[in-house]
């Protein structure tokens, strides 16, 4: 099932190179195209290796669920011109799934666009939202649509200060929390169920409660060995 749009890229922008008309990026490349400075966009989907950014000399790079992790060098070539949009607001959710940790571990939820480092959603924050829900009736699908929404319109309207540089980055502050993505798929079918993404929020929530009371009496071994120390610590 896909939700809203499926994403993975680098938007790469630079005045030097044509328009990659990638349709998984129709939404935000298309309005970046359309702005009065005309930007001229790149759409990445490969791993970015140092050499691409020499062939390419983008002016920003700009990170939308990259799957792939930009090295020091890559990062170093252009100093704080690497920017990643994460529906999370950092630093809770950092790492894959963001949004139903949130929901699972009762974090604060939100979105966050900040520079990138070496480190995993840990740089300097440029801009946040912190985003509230009727948990009562919301679902995990149309929830993960209002972060994609809302990242994007945070995007839109702070655009020209991105693009600029204009915007003083500050420190995460806290220790937050961090998931990998094997964290989640060992107990998304059964925290899904046959709802998939429309399960409502509540009953997302009494599923994993469920299965942290069978790991703490150790009936469900099969899960046990699949989770392997990963997760319920």
């Amino acid at each position: 099932m896909s939700l809203c749009q499926d994403i993975s890229m680098v938007f790469i922008f630079t005045l030097k190179f044509k328009v990659d008309t990638n349709p998984v990026s129709a939404s935000l490349s298309n309005w970046l195209t359309s702005r009065p400075e005309k930007n001229n966009v790149i759409i990445w989907n490969e791993k970015l290796n140092l050499q691409n950014v020499v062939d390419i000399k983008p002016d920003i790079v700009i990170s939308y669920s990259y799957q792939h992790i930009i090295k020091a060098d890559v990062l170093n070539s252009l100093p704080d011109k690497f920017i990643n949009l994460h529906v999370a607001l950092l630093p809770y959710n950092r790492g894959a799934d963001p949004n139903a940790w949130s929901f699972l571990e009762n974090t604060p939820k939100g979105v966050s666009i900040h520079l990138i480092d070496q480190g995993i959603d840990t740089g300097r924050i440029l801009i946040q939202k912190e985003v509230f829900f009727d948990e009562t009736s919301e679902t995990l699908g149309h929830s993960y649509c209002i972060l994609q929404e809302e990242i994007q319109t945070l995007f839109r309207k702070h655009w020209d200060e991105l693009r600029n540089g204009t915007i003083r980055a500050v420190e995460q502050k806290g220790k937050g929390s961090y998931h990998y993505a094997k964290e989640f798929a060992v107990i998304k079918d059964r925290l899904l169920g046959k709802e998939e993404w429309g399960v409502t929020i509540p009953i997302f929530r009494e599923r994993y409660r469920y299965l942290r009371e069978g790991m703490s009496i150790g009936y469900d071994e099969e899960l046990s060995g699949m989770l392997a120390g990963n997760v319920f610590k």
